[in-house]
């Protein structure tokens, strides 16, 4: 009877233990993400299956084309600058994006601000709870014009000259 008693004890210490460890790694992969494997050369090195075609942007106003730099307006990181770069700007809480925005609203690959030969355009990548531009939700890529607000998560920010 004495060791039926020690061993069930053990077991269902085993089970607890087990159970902390469930908890811990989940904590783990919410806090730091999922790590991210490195594909092979040839993998690597292989063209990617061509996207389908999207459909065009909003008509276009000159005055986006000038845009040179993000200002945030609203949310944690408020009142800070980053100069606009050449090509795109991905927004989102993966470290790797230009411009990272750590909230609970926010998707790890949210949006991304593109420069066209007509100015910027900011496209939604397909995220949990959307990218607004002045308050509508951004469902294709829309053309953005200067000083209109663009919110992604409790952020708000701006193209200005």
């Amino acid at each position: 009877m004495d060791l039926t008693l020690f061993i069930l004890r053990l077991l269902f210490l085993g089970v607890l233990w087990v159970f902390v460890f469930i908890v811990v790694f989940a904590l783990r992969s919410d806090l730091f993400g999922q790590r991210v494997r490195r594909l092979p050369e040839a993998a690597a090195s292989a063209p990617f299956p061509t996207p389908a075609p999207r459909p065009a942007p909003a008509p276009v106003t000159q005055e986006s084309a000038v845009a040179s730099r993000l200002v945030i307006t609203g949310g944690a990181k408020e009142g800070l600058q980053i100069d606009l770069p050449e090509e795109f700007l991905s927004i989102g809480r993966s470290s790797d994006s230009g411009l990272v925005i750590r909230d609970d609203y926010t998707s790890t690959n949210h949006a991304r601000l593109l420069r066209s030969e007509r100015g910027w355009i900011v496209e939604d990548l397909d995220s949990t709870n959307g990218t607004l531009l002045d308050g509508s939700r951004v469902t294709t890529p829309t053309q953005v014009p200067l000083n209109t607000p663009i919110t992604i998560g409790t952020t708000t920010f701006e193209l200005r000259r």
